[in-house]
């Protein structure tokens, strides 16, 4: 059964007010608390049910650990649980908890370089790191979906739906895949990708139901089926059927394809619907992760993994660790450093 680090249990809350979560916790192999959550700079943020927690290393090697308590609007209101529609609220609260808790660790590796700088720290470019995180995700929404529209059209097969969408999912793929390999040549951003490891590591051991050690989170893989990563491979790859459907459906309305700049107004506002389309299927993924064909169709999502993350080492799981103690906390209670 799990054990809770008895220096852990009264963990949590350092500033910030509550705020909406990200992460796609499901169930899986029955386990009563689902859990998700993702990597930030020098630690990593966690979600269960009701609470999230975000736990960052600090210079001097203490672990401090924000959490609140909060329930997705997907369970708040009943329409919004509803198939496809949870999807895209999921989405959206992904993207909003993602920066949140990314500007939380950068402000607190910030501050704590501010008080600590007769030490070095492995953290020390993490604002300008966090700054960096948030251009290339602006840019990334024109890059991977302006860009494969232009050499879809610059190669002349406008008037064919299915084949433009089919070259401009190819090229949205490539980019996608080209730009996470970039980024892993990163000093810094090869840290992050080793908290992403801890992250998958931890929440397969908890799912498992072993220790909550370092040792024994160490022993699982760093893959896993429910990662944020195989969610936009998905959306990557569902777009290129909604898109072709939505652009069919133009033509026979107008009589005519769809111009450049329409066909960007158009995909980008049903990323919605493709996002929940692409939840649901992870969903179902998870529930059937054992069958072949489900195997085979998530493999993809497992290869691009291999560069998302990286193997951690014991601090790191630590942090990890902190994270989804107090992420399966309850209630809210007084900040504190935790010393690891």
């Amino acid at each position: 059964m799990n054990n809770l680090n008895p220096a852990l249990k009264n963990s949590t809350c350092i500033g910030g007010a509550p705020a909406p979560v990200g992460g796609t916790p499901a169930p899986v192999g029955g386990r009563p608390t689902p859990v998700g959550g993702q990597a930030v700079l020098e630690g990593v943020m966690m979600r269960s049910v009701g609470r999230v927690s975000t736990a960052v290393r600090l210079p001097s090697g203490e672990i401090t650990v924000n959490g609140w308590s909060y329930v997705s609007f997907t369970r708040r209101l009943g329409v919004l649980g509803w198939p496809v529609i949870r999807g895209c609220v999921t989405f959206l609260e992904m993207t909003v908890i993602g920066v949140r808790t990314l500007n939380w660790s950068a402000d607190v590796a910030m501050r704590a370089d501010d008080s600590s700088k007769a030490k070095p720290s492995s953290s020390g470019n993490s604002w300008a790191l966090a700054l960096s995180t948030m251009v290339a995700l602006i840019a990334g929404v024109g890059l991977f979906f302006f860009t494969p529209l232009a050499v879809s059209q610059w190669l002349g097969v406008a008037k064919d739906a299915t084949a433009f969408n089919l070259v401009a999912g190819a090229v949205r793929v490539t980019l996608f895949v080209g730009y996470m390999w970039a980024l892993s040549l990163s000093k810094e951003f090869q840290r992050v990708f080793e908290y992403h490891g801890a992250e998958h590591k931890t929440i397969a051991a908890f799912e498992a139901d072993a220790p909550l050690t370092p040792d024994s989170c160490a022993t699982f893989t760093r893959f896993h089926p429910r990662c944020g990563t195989s969610f936009i491979l998905i959306v990557a790859v569902l777009a290129i059927f909604v898109f072709a459907i939505s652009d069919t459906l133009y033509a026979t309305i107008t009589g005519d394809a769809p111009s450049l700049l329409k066909r960007f107004a158009l995909h980008v506002s049903l990323l919605p619907v493709v996002s929940g389309v692409a939840y649901e299927a992870l969903r179902l993924s998870t529930r059937t992760v054992t069958h072949p064909v489900t195997r085979a169709l998530i493999q993809p999502g497992l290869w691009l993994q291999r560069i998302t993350t990286r193997e951690p080492n014991p601090a790191q799981l630590e942090v990890a660790i902190a994270a989804l103690q107090d992420a399966l906390a309850r209630g809210d209670r007084p900040s504190q450093a935790v010393s690891a």
